[in-house]
């Protein structure tokens, strides 16, 4: 069994009076793929900036791996440089690097793109374009804050299916912040709910793949993780 790459116990976040995070547990296995749901304000995204080290815990044990790379929704490119340029900012300029480079843009299709400018991107190429910043530090934990939530709806299934694939390959334990329940079923290996600052639900998923929402095992586990973030469906609501 893999080793813990996120280790959490007792985590908590306040603001003010408000318990954000309360005494929250979770590990995340190297390799495994974690995805996070639960209502806006619920602290998904206090839970990843602490995992990225962008803030910092009122209490608890945070124990996650030194390299680690984080996917926002916005692509937060640097305008004035090009794709290739934007893939390896901040790496070591040499030709090993720039290979390193045309490798991860490779992964994501974009090779024929490395000249570009982002802002003559399309709103899929520029995510595939932070996809491949993150991973060309080879990270241990990649972290993906809603990256998919802008993009309509064939470009976001795309990227579901390149996310699924490179994780595979390169095998960082994944934390994934989504508020699509069918996103966080199709490509998780295991799920949670976040309520009040708690993890109410921490499922396995024990679906094969590819995962088809047509299947009633896919909608049964949809219409569990609905009814623990508050919504039930019409099934449920029938008499």
């Amino acid at each position: 069994m893999n080793a813990a790459a996120v280790h959490l116990r007792g985590l908590e976040r306040r603001f003010g009076d408000r318990a954000v995070l309360d005494s929250l547990d979770l590990d995340i296995r190297r390799g495994e793929f974690f995805a996070l749901l639960g209502a806006s304000g619920s602290g998904k995204t206090t839970l990843l900036r602490l995992l990225a080290g962008l803030d910092r815990p009122d209490g608890g044990t945070v124990l996650v791996p030194q390299v680690r790379t984080v996917v926002f929704q916005e692509p937060r490119l640097v305008p004035s440089k090009r794709v290739l340029a934007n893939v390896t900012v901040g790496m070591p300029r040499g030709s090993a690097t720039r290979r390193t480079g045309l490798d991860a843009l490779t992964e994501v299709g974009l090779a024929d793109h490395t000249d570009a400018w982002p802002a003559t991107l399309s709103g899929g190429e520029a995510q595939r374009v932070a996809l491949a910043r993150a991973l060309v530090r080879e990270p241990e934990l990649l972290l993906l804050d809603e990256p998919f939530a802008a993009l309509d709806a064939l470009t976001r299934l795309r990227m579901q299916d390149l996310v699924e694939r490179l994780c595979r390959v390169h095998r960082p334990a994944v934390l994934l912040v989504t508020h699509d329940v069918d996103e966080a079923i199709r490509l998780a290996d295991r799920i949670g709910v976040l309520r009040e600052g708690r993890l109410i639900t921490d499922e396995r998923v024990g679906l094969d793949r590819p995962r088809d929402p047509a299947d009633p095992a896919f909608a049964a586990l949809r219409s569990r993780l609905l009814a623990d973030l508050g919504v039930h469906t019409l099934e449920e609501t029938s008499p």
